[in-house]
């Protein structure tokens, strides 16, 4: 028996009392906390199993159809490098509005478990490291530190932006049309 979460985040709804700076969504993988702005947030659902599509990069689990929207799900522990893990009750998808140069997309990054929401001001957030040309840092919007742990907050925008996989939006479309979704 699949156990499947769903809760419609308004995110506007959750803004409304924070007095100053922004409010951001955190998840846990691999025992690490991210973060990211809830107002990019339309959607907290648990796993569900989604139509694989043909080859994607091995980040790419798939896609699944909500309420008429096909929605591509990206392992961000993948896109991080870290180890795959199998996908329990408590794996959750994050369904995201993210702005590219081609426009607003909305996907889902699958992650290990939901924590909380902050709010945080701009003074409460350090820069992201200069690690040279070796790693880019271009999609970590900031560090804060919480109750004694360090937050990475992500700048979801620059981390999915998929124009390197062109042919994604292409191929969801196809699908939908073809009625596999």
């Amino acid at each position: 028996m699949q156990t499947v979460i769903e809760t419609t985040l308004d995110a506007q709804d959750m803004a409304v009392g924070a007095d100053d700076g922004n409010q951001y969504l955190t998840f846990i993988m691999a025992e690490e906390e991210y973060g990211v702005d809830i107002l990019c947030v339309q959607e907290i659902r648990g796993w569900e199993s989604a139509t694989p599509i043909p080859n994607a990069p091995p980040n790419v689990k798939g896609v699944i159809n909500l309420r008429g929207t096909i929605v591509p799900l990206i392992d961000l522990r993948q896109c991080f490098g870290m180890e795959a893990i199998e996908y329990t009750p408590v794996t959750v998808v994050i369904v995201l509005k993210v702005e590219t140069e081609k426009g607003s997309r909305v996907m889902g990054i699958i992650v290990d478990a939901v924590s909380d929401v902050y709010n945080l001001t701009d003074g409460d957030m350090k820069a992201a490291p200069d690690l040279g040309d070796a790693v880019s840092t271009d999609y970590i919007r900031g560090l804060v530190n919480v109750d004694d742990k360090m937050v990475i907050l992500l700048e979801i925008d620059k981390l999915l932006a998929m124009d390197e996989m062109p042919n994604l939006a292409e191929l969801s479309k196809q699908l939908v049309q073809d009625g596999n979704v």
